[in-house]
């Protein structure tokens, strides 16, 4: 049984919220960036997961996106609501 219609969905992004990143701002980073979704009006077209551990510690805040496979590192809020305008809203105009 679904508990979640995700038919429209056309990007998953999964924001690391593990230790370390949450040592990062993940937290602040998760909020931002389903805040810019919302914003642009993509919340049936863009999901997100919070995550624990992605195994890329060092790199943290890690954002990764799919299904292009694209990861990103040491993310902030700030950079977090630009993943969303130019590589997520931009790729479903």
């Amino acid at each position: 049984m679904a508990t979640w219609d995700l038919s429209q969905t056309s990007h998953h992004v999964l924001i690391c919220n593990g230790g370390s990143c949450s040592r990062k701002d993940a937290d602040a980073v998760t909020l931002a960036i389903r805040e810019e979704i919302t914003a642009h009006g993509a919340d049936d077209r863009i999901h997100t997961t919070r995550t624990q551990c992605n195994g890329r510690c060092e790199d943290a805040c890690v954002v990764t996106v799919y299904p292009q496979g694209v990861w990103y590192k040491e993310i902030t809020p700030d950079i977090g609501k630009a993943i969303v305008r130019e590589h997520l809203i931009g790729a479903i105009r």
